[in-house]
């Protein structure tokens, strides 16, 4: 089964594989063609999200088993859905050792076990070290041994068969492993994880057994039909991701295949066997024009006058890049260093961090790794000179694609890229806050139309068939959040008297970050004062400027907190939080219709993520995992079939007639959505109007609402349309074709979907 849309879907404890089937029936009247799920296969118990699997053999009981997931597939049949999976090949979920069997076999019987080889471990180094252990020098003194195994609090480890006399401390120092404490394990464990998280351990998915052990069950599903789509978490992190890739498509070869692969700017995926991305490309682009980039200059010289100092975005991101380097994966750049010991080690190490710190893209592929391998070497060689006879003698090795240095580096520098920038960098560089998104680039403000007009066209050709989107549960805010952010750009200097005038009245020592909180709390207003409260407290930690999840500094946070109460609590800031936020919450709803129809739209594949049919002012995970009332949702998209048009502030109902009549347009009618023209704007307002033609369906959206009306509104400003009839899907109104003028045809909302009239009725219904 084609997949022509897809809606993704948070299974998990407390909305199962059965609250999903409940989903099928609104789902399909939505016009989406698939569910998109979250990983199904057992995970560490409690998982709220599915990414640390501990048994690829079955589906996880706690979603409803094998039994729920076959009602599901029942439901999704009737309903004429499909399936797309998301599937984990990187890492597997450690943290609870019986939770996993091959996990805890490893832990019982060392390099002996069977599944020795599935896990990525350096067994060279001695005991694998499992940080669980609190800071106290006598942590050990609380082990104990309960029903043949070891006990440290609520955590069980295994005893290797014959080691069990004596007391704890003896019998522990005879395992295959070593309980140390928390502290130790960024610069110690012995094996890779998922960035930094030592509860997820790296699997060895290179080797063809551990392949197809840990593929077995969704292989068999796409084989029978049951799934339709695979999305394949975190490709960077494999040692070998196109041999990956190749295996995956041989063994699947008809499933719609994309990749979560994080492009930089300016940055192409690599020519892999598979239909494209998750759509963070997208994102960025469809992000960035609805944002107006003449507005840079302004924000930049805020920023620099609220920090005391000029920020340097290439300077910030190699700073934190080399601290995660050294510091948060010291352990992954430990065992890299020792492949590499013709090199004293203490040297290896600064080289490979500086390298991995000064690499512009996650990791580098065929064939343009050379050329990304190159420009690191030369910028790690301009900011440590003293380093260069050992950068060139580290370079060497990593041109070698048969060298197992070359072949482990790229692991380290996505993980570096993402613990450095994505959550660290993206927390401290708060200029303008909307553009700090995965897949984002803050220094580059804004898009053109016509340099999206070029991404879609390039996109249309080369990844027609790539996911699209604007939000997913690794977004750093949400899309509506980000499109009233986006207004702050249309009056930077009106923004940068309220920040002052806030940031002078209730001051916070750590003035970027206030920045960001500020931000934060105007582009989600109103928020209930829990959520702001759990986001600032992580974003402070991501940061890692004034306070970190390993030394949390009381002093800071209870100011921060402080201030986060005061916007509720002081008059004064909470009706001029408020007096602010509704003023610019037009313009936003504006720039979150344009968004949703333009991704829609778009070249690719487009998903709407839970919830997002209706305004969500959700922030970074876990907030943006909240439960969604699909009851609300059902509600209003009976209305709108039943022939109500409503406002644009209608309770997001605007957002829901844009996504389910562009959906099922889509699904009617995919022939109308097979090219990419763009579609010019003629007048003194043309440069407020993005539309291109995708065949038969045209879209058109308005972009920098607030400087439109400012001057004047669209006036004598026209759009070119075919010279036969269409119709606007979200109106009903007909247009005879030719020169259009847009005041006409976004007098009601800010946005139109146009089609032929014979194919509008259906798509509607």
């Amino acid at each position: 089964m084609a997949v022509q849309s897809t809606y993704r879907v948070q299974v998990r404890p407390g909305f199962d594989l059965d609250a999903t089937a409940d989903l099928a029936d609104y789902l399909a009247a939505l016009g989406v063609s698939h569910l998109y799920s979250a990983p199904l296969l057992t995970a560490t118990p409690g998982s709220a999200h599915g990414y640390d699997v501990v048994d690829h053999r079955n589906v996880n009981p706690e979603l409803g088993g094998e039994a729920g997931r076959q009602r599901l597939l029942r439901a999704l049949r009737t309903a004429g859905l499909g399936l797309v999976v998301d599937i984990v090949p990187n890492h597997a979920g450690v943290a609870v050792p019986p939770a996993n069997p091959a996990w805890w076999d490893v832990l019982r019987r060392g390099r002996d076990s069977s599944y020795a080889d599935w896990f990525d471990i350096d067994w060279n180094r001695g005991r694998l070290l499992l940080p669980v252990l609190s800071d106290a020098p006598d942590a050990l003194d609380d082990l104990k041994i309960v029903d043949g195994e070891l006990r440290y609090h609520e955590h069980r480890f295994p005893i290797a068969d014959g080691t069990g006399d004596g007391n704890a401390r003896e019998v522990h120092d005879r395992q295959h492993y070593e309980l140390i404490s928390w502290r130790r394990g960024d610069a110690e464990l012995t094996y890779r994880r998922f960035f930094a998280v030592s509860g997820l351990a790296g699997l060895r998915v290179e080797d063809p057994a551990v392949f197809a052990a840990t593929h077995d069950l969704i292989l068999r599903w796409a084989a029978a039909g049951e799934v339709d789509g695979i999305r394949v978490d975190h490709p960077d992190g494999l040692r070998d991701p196109a041999g990956y890739l190749a295996r995956l498509r041989a063994a699947a070869p008809a499933a719609w295949l994309v990749v979560e692969k994080i492009l930089e700017y300016g940055e192409e995926l690599p020519d892999w066997p598979v239909d494209g991305t998750t759509g963070y490309d997208a994102l960025a682009a469809i992000n960035g024009l609805f944002v107006n980039p003449d507005a840079e200059g302004d924000f930049t010289a805020l920023d620099t006058r609220l920090a005391g100092h000029f920020t340097s975005w290439e300077d910030l991101t190699h700073a934190t890049k080399l601290a995660a380097a050294t510091q948060l994966l010291a352990a992954e750049l430990t065992r890299l260093a020792a492949l590499a010991p013709d090199v004293p080690a203490e040297q290896a190490r600064a080289a490979l961090a500086e390298l991995a710190a000064a690499f512009a893209v996650y990791r580098g592929y065929p064939p343009h790794g050379a050329r990304h391998l190159a420009a690191a070497r030369a910028e790690a060689g301009r900011r440590r000179p003293d380093l260069a006879t050992t950068l060139d003698a580290v370079t060497r090795r990593l041109r070698d694609p048969e060298d197992e240095l070359a072949q482990r580096f790229p692991q380290l520098t996505g993980a570096v890229m993402a613990k450095g920038v994505e959550d660290t960098a993206f927390y401290r560089w708060t200029r303008f806050v909307a553009l700090n998104e995965v897949g984002g680039s803050p220094a580059h403000f804004g898009v053109p139309p016509a340099e999206f007009h070029r991404f879609a066209t390039a996109r249309q050709v080369r990844w027609p068939a790539s996911m699209t989107t604007v939000s997913t549960h690794d977004t750093k805010r949400g899309e509506d959040v980000r499109a009233r952010l986006a207004v702050l750009s249309e009056l930077p200097g009106r923004w940068g008297e309220q920040v002052k005038s806030w940031m002078a009245y209730a001051p916070l020592p750590d003035p970027a970050f206030a920045h960001l909180l500020w931000q934060t709390a105007v582009g989600a207003w109103p928020i209930e004062r829990d959520r702001l409260h759990a986001y600032v407290e992580k974003a402070a930690r991501e940061a890692a400027a004034s306070t970190s999840w390993a030394d949390p500094d009381p002093v800071f946070e209870r100011a921060m907190h402080a201030l986060v109460d005061a916007m509720y609590d002081d008059p004064r800031l909470h009706d001029e939080l408020t007096a602010f936020a509704t003023e610019i919450t037009p313009a936003g709803w504006s720039n979150s219709l344009g968004q949703k129809l333009v991704q829609l739209a778009m070249p690719g594949v487009p998903d709407t993520y839970q919830g997002t049919e209706l305004w969500d002012n959700s922030l970074v995970d876990p907030d943006n995992r909240r439960p969604v009332d699909f009851a609300v949702r059902r509600e209003l998209l009976a209305r709108l079939d039943g022939g109500w048009r409503p406002s644009v502030d209608a309770d997001g109902a605007a957002k829901l007639l844009v996504v389910s009549r562009t959906l099922r347009l889509r699904r009617a009618h995919p022939e109308l959505f097979t090219g990419y023209r763009p579609v010019a704007a003629h007048g003194p307002a043309g440069r407020h109007a993005v539309a291109f033609d995708r065949g038969g369906a045209i879209a058109v959206a308005t972009r920098l609402s607030l400087a439109l009306a400012r001057a004047g509104g669209w006036r004598d400003t026209v759009l070119s349309l075919p010279v036969h009839q269409v119709t606007d899907l979200f109106t009903g109104r007909v247009y005879s074709g030719g020169e259009t003028s847009l005041a006409d045809l976004l007098a009601d909302y800010p946005v139109a979907l146009l089609a032929p009239p014979t194919d509008t009725a259906e798509a509607a219904s």
